[in-house]
């Protein structure tokens, strides 16, 4: 088959592509990448949880997928909404990356006894309302700084003394392969410091009529990681949030962790429910937690 990859520009978002992409060749299709630029790539000055509604990185590709522009969009599944436009799939999700957290901080701000190894009164840069829960959980003693842009531009501005610390997506940082000697780095625990849901994850999305497209996608999917994710994005979904909701959940064969918080400013609440492959676990997990708001 010929296919028709729709993506962001990023660094990752490219690398994303061009990792699907392999894998679509080496199964004998061809396949050719479009850039596709999204609100999200347009607006860099504010924070995530001051931008209007959701999917903000991901609703041009989805209307260029729709228009038959584009055959394939591969996003980041943390970045999709939980209710598709009608008429897309989710045909295929990928392998998980490692989804932790990872804290990067400059040299000469790093202590031993404190939590997260970062001194006090230290600034620490996201502009994701989740990550800013956790750290008024955690750290409240830190400094928030608001950060925007790729993975590299962030990693550029605490280069150039901007922050003192960033808080990253391991997942990102592993993908690109970026040398990160230059930075204390300490990876924080997915099970205590939760990540978004389905981070790590990438989604292959689809129009939803065309079987042999869909067929041949298929043959990339990861059905643990679809199960795993299935509860993380549930919780996500009857929550009705997005990126600016204050929700981490990670789930293993074991457990789902949750963190929490209806305010990212009043710091976020850790909870762990027992696994269980049912969909009334999500629900369970929602009650629970609005009971707890």
């Amino acid at each position: 088959m010929h296919i028709r990859i729709g993506t962001r520009g990023s660094d990752l978002a490219l690398w994303q592509a061009n990792h699907v992409k392999s894998q679509l060749e080496n199964n004998g299709n061809t396949v050719t990448i479009t850039i596709i630029k999204t609100q999200g790539d347009k607006i860099q000055d504010l924070s995530f949880d001051k931008l209007e509604g959701k999917g903000f990185f991901t609703k041009e590709i989805e209307s260029a997928l729709i228009d038959k522009e584009v055959d394939l969009a591969v996003h980041s599944h943390k970045d999709l909404e939980t209710t598709p436009p009608e008429g897309l799939v989710i045909a295929a999700v990928s392998e998980r990356e490692d989804p932790a957290e990872l804290l990067l901080i400059n040299k000469n701000r790093v202590t031993s006894n404190l939590d997260w190894e970062l001194k006090e009164g230290a600034s620490i840069g996201t502009s994701s309302a989740r990550r800013k829960s956790l750290v008024k959980a955690h750290r409240p003693d830190l400094e928030i700084k608001e950060l925007r842009g790729n993975v590299p531009t962030r990693i550029q501005k605490l280069r150039d003394g901007n922050y003192d610390s960033i808080l990253l997506a391991k997942a990102g940082v592993s993908r690109l392969t970026i040398d990160l000697s230059e930075f204390h780095v300490v990876e924080l625990n997915p099970k205590i410091v939760v990540p978004a849901p389905a981070q790590g994850v990438l989604a292959l999305q689809i129009r939803g009529h065309e079987t042999e497209l869909f067929n041949e996608i298929q043959k990339l999917n990861n059905p643990w990681v679809q199960k795993q994710i299935a509860i993380e994005r549930k919780v996500l979904n009857l929550m009705e949030g997005g990126c600016q909701l204050p929700l981490g959940v990670y789930c293993d064969s074991e457990n789902v962790y949750v963190s929490y918080t209806n305010q990212w400013e009043t710091g976020s609440k850790y909870f762990v429910f027992s696994y269980s492959d049912t969909e009334e676990l999500a629900h369970e997990i929602v009650s629970f937690l609005k009971l707890n708001e």
